[in-house]
């Protein structure tokens, strides 16, 4: 098979695969197409229903709360039975409660306090139906009490009653629903920590329960209320929300107000801190748009009418930050959320198409996206479900990385100090932003400090750093933006050195510009252009890799040709004599992929061996020593390899069987063993045999998987993982899930 057809049929994979939303083996049994309609968020997991009626849960199961028959945890959506007549669902500290469309009410998950409802004190780990009543409208599950509203108007509680939560004047633990007063116009009813708020018809607000923090909003901060107390005269309050010791809530004008704790900023009114806690509403800001809010544990999260999404306070605000926000701050520039759910410490919302989104702790793997860990955390909504449809990446080998969807548009995040991610600015993100409108690119390489990237039209298109005319454009000037290279229409391939570039046309010519110190562009010359030069007279180049100073290729009949620095024997032939023109390496007539790293330089053969050479000092060769060499020796015995990709001092694979190989220096975890020590030989990451392609930057890794699923790993200095965060001590030593 001819290189080229050979890396576009594993990039056609890809898109195929995204297309029709191909399962792998760290997929759940979600296979309904119906949109997600209702979602919310626990302690530590998750629930949520879809437009076709069926129920759906994540995360922490220990007291059977996700109701699968298990007690163990799921990190994907995995279907609650076959009922298709789900309405509601709440999701509490460790339980579940729900309605169905025939009214009836249904519990399952920790049972201590007797929340689930059904007269005992026992866990269950699948929905039980609580009572006979079929007239059951809306339910809130708190951290160990439930409380819920009727048809006719009429409230009901049960569980832990330690702080008055129940209402119905006494501390007593309820086993079974119990009515609170005989009121019948309770409209809508929130269950916080050991609090609850309740609305009626009529507007007026009522709360009870533990006010240790004024969370009942009474103007005291004293003695729990062990019956409902109204909350000031008003009678235009729209909606409340209840959680951990703070409330807010959202009057008929579209106004926001919110009481009780505000240690932790959640309230939103600008301050922080114990003397900052509120016992009666107060007015935060002075817009009157808000259509929905939910308290979290130390944060809240709200819409407006306009669609936007806004977060205040500490915990998984969303925002690509941890800092604490004292006041609302705007969650991306969507406008079309629908719902959102606030937990513990994440984040479930539904957008207006039905999408799942999540965000925040993701130990339990609450998230829903497939992995689980103390840092498998996001914070930046992520989409939970099939439409994610990545097709390509490449990893720069400095801090940033860019990648194509399968619609062909083109994404960038990470460092761009020389504007290497194309997007106009020379500001560094660490989280994907689209690069322009267009959406015809076919092919992308970045190296350290500028990107080359090919369209389906066959132009050819670079942006970045420019000093030694890598870019091809005539000039030594950086560009910010992509900019078409010529006007040849030509253009089938192209690659990224550290400070040159290479590419070969459709009639297999072969064009090199920029550095050429050390003879790397392969003209004869050690002179730098800053245009594209033909190399040689040559039509039969079919596939070639840049490196640092070194340059390799592969000819239609097999051969392999290396030029350039060779002071590491990265060439392989058998030297360490710099070349200024190609030189061919060996008499083998097999060669089927390569790849350049720093210095070193690895390829694979037809018949699926791995061989490598040059540079060994982290043992990015993988045979098992850290002795250089110069001419290819074969890594193993293996004869499955399939794709390969080259970084500064590292090595990521995956063989024909879709498992994930690695090796090398590992200094920043970029190898996603779950160490950071180097491996002089191949070590199989996980056990997932749906790995597609994979690309190894100077010290980060990205890879896909054949579902269209995007993830990296290794060092996240400049945000080049994507994952909404940056810094130093923000590096990944096992793959994440990108957004």
């Amino acid at each position: 098979m001819k290189k080229l057809e050979y890396l576009s049929l594993i990039l056609l994979s890809v898109f195929i695969l995204s297309a029709c939303g191909g399962n792998s083996s760290s997929t759940s049994n979600n296979d309904s197409s119906a949109a997600f309609a209702v979602v919310s968020a626990g302690d530590w997991h998750s629930v949520a229903t879809k437009t076709d009626g069926t129920l759906w849960a994540w995360g922490y199961n220990g007291f059977g709360e996700l109701g699968d028959g298990t007690n163990e945890d799921k990190n994907t959506p995995v279907q609650i039975g076959s009922a298709s007549n789900w309405k509601s669902v709440s999701a509490g500290g460790s339980h579940t409660v729900a309605i169905r469309t025939d009214g009836t009410l249904w519990a399952w998950g920790g049972n201590g306090f007797g929340q689930l409802g059904d007269g005992t004190s026992e866990d269950r780990n699948v929905p039980v139906r609580i009572g006979s009543a079929s007239n059951w409208k809306s339910v809130s599950a708190g951290e160990s009490h439930t409380v819920a509203v009727k048809t006719d108007g009429t409230l009901w509680v049960w569980g832990n009653n330690s702080n008055g939560q129940l209402g119905d004047g006494t501390m007593d633990a309820k086993f079974i629903p119990v009515q609170v007063g005989s009121a019948t116009n309770w409209k809508s009813v929130s269950a916080g920590g050991n609090h609850t708020v309740a609305a009626r018809t009529d507007g007026t607000l009522w709360a009870w329960g533990h006010n240790g923090f004024g969370q009942l909003g009474n103007g005291t901060n004293d003695a729990a209320k062990i019956a409902p107390v109204q909350i000031g005269s008003a009678t235009d309050w729209q909606s409340v929300s209840a959680r951990g010791d703070h409330t807010a809530a959202i009057k008929t004008d579209g106004t926001l107000w919110a009481w009780g704790d505000n240690v932790w900023g959640q309230q939103g009114d600008g301050t922080l801190g114990i003397g900052q806690n509120k016992y009666t509403p107060v007015k935060i800001g002075s817009e009157t748009n808000w259509a929905a809010v939910s308290a979290g544990g130390h944060y809240t999260i709200a819409t407006r009418t306009d669609g936007t999404l806004w977060a205040w306070g500490t915990g998984p605000l969303g925002d690509g930050t941890d800092d604490v926000k004292t006041a609302p701050v705007q969650i991306g520039a969507a406008k079309d959320w629908k719902s959102v759910s606030p937990g513990g410490g994440h984040v479930v919302a539904v957008r207006n198409d039905g999408t799942l989104w999540t965000w925040g702790d993701n130990y339990y793997g609450q998230l829903g996206n497939g992995i689980s860990g103390e840092e498998q955390h996001s914070n930046i909504p992520v989409q939970i479900g099939s439409s994610i449809n990545w097709g390509s990446v490449s990893a720069g080998n400095s801090h940033h990385t860019v990648a194509l969807k399968t619609d062909g548009t083109l994404w960038a995040w990470g460092d761009n100090y020389y504007g290497q991610l194309g997007d106009g600015t020379n500001v560094a993100k660490n989280a994907p932003v689209q690069i322009g409108s267009a959406s015809n690119w076919k092919h992308i390489s970045t190296n350290k400090y500028h990107t080359v990237a090919v369209k389906a039209d066959g132009t050819l298109w670079a942006w970045g750093d420019n000093y030694h005319g890598q870019l091809g454009d005539g000039t030594n000037v950086a560009k910010n933006v992509p900019i078409q290279i010529g006007v040849t229409t030509n253009w089938e391939f192209v690659s990224a050195g550290n400070r040159h570039t290479v590419a070969v046309k459709a009639d297999g010519t072969l064009w090199a510009w920029g550095d050429n110190y050390h003879g790397q562009l392969g003209d004869g010359t050690n002179v730098a252009k800053n245009a594209p030069v033909q190399i040689g007279s040559a039509t039969n180049w079919e596939f070639v890799s840049a490196g640092d100073r070194h340059t390799v290729a592969i000819r239609t009949d097999g051969t392999l040709w290396a030029w350039g620095d060779n002071y590491y024997g990265q060439l392989g032939n058998g030297t360490n004599d710099t070349q200024n023109a190609p030189v061919q390496i060996g008499s083998a007539t097999n060669w089927q992929f390569i790849s350049t790293g720093g210095v070193y330089t690895v390829g694979i053969r037809t018949d699926g061996t791995l061989w490598a050479w040059g540079d060994n000092s982290f043992g990015q060769l993988g045979d098992g020593t850290n002795d250089a060499k110069n001419t290819p020796v074969q890594i193993g015995s293996a004869t499955n390899w399939q794709f390969i990709s080259t970084g500064g001092a590292y090595t990521v694979g995956i063989r024909t069987d879709g498992t994930l190989w690695v090796w090398g220096d590992n200094s920043f975890g970029q190898l996603g063993d779950g160490t950071n020590n180097a491996k002089n030989a191949p070590v199989q990451i996980g056990s997932a045999t749906n790995w597609q392609l994979v690309s190894a930057g100077g010290h980060h890794t990205v890879a896909l998987k054949n579902n269209g699923t995007l993830w990296a790993w290794g060092d996240n200095y400049m945000g080049q993982l994507g994952n909404g965060i940056s810094g130093g001590e923000q590096y990944k030593f096992a793959p994440i899930m990108i957004p």
